[in-house]
């Protein structure tokens, strides 16, 4: 990679949902206060997506003042019951969004697909037709809208607040095509991180860079046929096929 094939963007949406893990366990949701890394990855891999790119985060600046409203749902029961649920939302956010992209080391069956110019345009049209899939806020029901934009411009509501600590918070996941280290190949890993938000502003750290982490389970990837742009299976089969 010669360059830092970094693009900005504006997120926008009524309302998010970027679930704690901890209030799975009633069936309940409860949004943190905040972006995670993984939510707005999966941004990223919706504005534009290509197995030969690993988006990175940089760092996301909150423009507006954090609040929340609860709602009731009735999630599905596939037991057959009537199910009430409490859902806890983020309501009216904005946020704005710096990542960029490397190569996908694990792809080397794509290497020939490695061409920086071809992915960072392709990128920038994506982003400003308002990328190539729904954009969601956490969950599916939150719909969400990106544009592009420079990072820093504008007043944010939290631009004179030194330091605003988070907490423990879910950074990502790390998949079995994205491992660098090691001992976490073939295997899906959970990460961890202690964000502090600087005037409107969390800097995320690297994947590789959480020290954090648990492994959950053993996973194989899947493979891609270069030739054809099919998703091949672990067992051999052809999954689909990629789009240009």
């Amino acid at each position: 990679m010669e360059k830092k094939n970094s693009i900005e963007f504006s997120l926008t949406g009524r309302r998010a949902l970027f679930t704690d893990p901890i209030s799975r366990m009633g069936g309940e949701k409860f949004s943190y206060q905040v972006p995670t890394y993984q939510a707005l990855k999966g941004v990223l891999e919706s504005i534009y997506w290509k197995p030969t790119i690993t988006w990175v985060v940089d760092r996301v600046r909150v423009m507006r003042q954090i609040k929340s409203q609860s709602q009731a749902v009735r999630p599905i029961d596939y037991g057959g019951g009537n199910t009430l649920s409490i859902y806890t939302y983020l309501s009216d956010v904005e946020y704005q969004v710096e990542a960029h992209f490397v190569w996908n080391e694990n792809r080397a069956e794509l290497a020939g697909d490695r061409n920086e110019n071809k992915h960072f345009f392709i990128a920038k049209r994506a982003l400003e037709r308002g990328g190539r899939r729904d954009i969601f806020l956490g969950t599916r029901e939150c719909q969400g809208y990106v544009e592009p934009c420079c990072f820093g411009s504008g007043d944010g509501a939290y631009d004179e607040y030194e330091e605003y600590p988070l907490g423990l918070m879910f950074h990502g996941f790390t998949y079995p095509d994205e491992a660098v280290r090691q001992e976490e190949k073939d295997k899906l890993t959970a990460r961890f991180f202690y964000p502090v938000m600087k005037k409107g502003i969390i800097v995320f750290p690297a994947p590789e860079e959480c020290t954090i982490r648990r492994i959950l389970a053993g996973r194989r990837p899947k493979g891609f046929d270069p030739g054809k742009g099919n998703v091949i299976l672990a067992g051999g089969g052809v999954l689909d096929e990629l789009s240009e």
